[in-house]
């Protein structure tokens, strides 16, 4: 297949390592009406005293002092981001990665505030949403400059082709795993850092997390997640299925498929879940020890 955007060392990159960093995709127009989107929900979350369902509140938050830590599926009320999300600069490197035919799994805008922002522990996409094959990945526009001290999204390179570990405590999903546990050095991780209007892409299998922004300044990403169409989820997957109609609604481009690519590949089902409120936040609460501080 011809690649549309990417250098062959580009993919061959991402495939061995399992991330990839392109810098300056996004139109500097396009960052600067999304960090305006973004003031007007950090507006409206002054008027509230516990999250919505666009909005994903700190656990910090006061009226006077509005901390959000996501916008949730920003695409299904902002129509900037929904046409980002269709738009070739994020689509082209995803269909040189995994082909053609793009589903959407879901987008969501990480809010990492100055000075406070919420650390995310290590896990990996897969492990929520197991799938017939890994064609799976999650591009994530750079708002902001990304720098070790504001908290980067930090991956293991090569991960993507191991094993997807236990994300469980005491038998309930707890969505992170025990990094030495599994045989992880955190000197081995890598920032995935890059300028304003960059992208980053991560395989869904990779270990991934991120620590709390500890700089006076802002670090937000927009995570657009994906998977090739002919990947369909797993029973238990956390995966919405509302039916084949409503599946095929989330196609970003190419053809719809019936026929599922299978792999043998591993995975692990994400069950039970725990009752409360299910964020990564919440849910990553659950931890009897944390890789990354909590700051209040």
């Amino acid at each position: 297949m011809s690649l549309e955007f990417l250098t062959t060392d580009q993919k061959d990159f991402y495939e061995a390592n399992g991330y990839l960093v392109l810098e300056n995709r996004i139109p500097a127009d396009i960052l600067e009406s999304i960090r305006a989107e973004i003031a007007k929900y950090v507006d409206t979350a002054r008027n509230l005293t516990e999250s919505s369902a666009e909005i994903d509140l700190e656990d910090s938050h006061s009226r006077e002092d509005p901390r959000v830590r996501r916008i949730k599926l920003p695409h299904t009320h902002n129509a900037l981001m929904r046409d980002l999300m269709y738009s070739d600069h994020i689509l082209a490197p995803a269909r040189d990665l995994i082909g053609p035919d793009l589903r959407l799994h879901t987008t969501k805008l990480n809010m990492k505030s100055a000075g406070y922002g919420a650390a995310v522990e290590w896990h990996q996409d897969f492990a929520f949403y197991p799938h017939t094959n890994d064609d799976v990945l999650a591009i994530a526009v750079i708002i902001d400059g990304m720098e070790m001290e504001n908290g980067p999204l930090m991956v293991f390179p090569g991960s993507h082709k191991g094993p997807i570990h236990d994300h469980h405590v005491d038998g309930v999903f707890a969505g992170a795993m025990d990094l030495a546990a599994c045989g992880f050095d955190i000197k081995e991780a890598v920032p995935l850092m890059g300028p304003a209007g960059s992208i980053s892409i991560h395989h869904g299998r990779i270990v991934h997390g991120s620590a709390l922004n500890r700089s006076d300044r802002d670090r937000r990403l927009l995570f657009y997640e994906m998977m090739a169409a002919d990947a369909f989820p797993i029973m238990g997957s956390m995966t919405k299925w509302n039916g084949i109609a409503d599946y095929n609604d989330r196609l970003l481009c190419g053809e719809p498929t019936l026929t599922s690519r299978v792999s043998s590949l591993g995975a692990r089902i994400p069950a039970p879940l725990p009752t409360e409120d299910f964020t990564i936040y919440e849910v990553q609460k659950r931890l009897k020890s944390r890789a990354f501080e909590v700051v209040e």
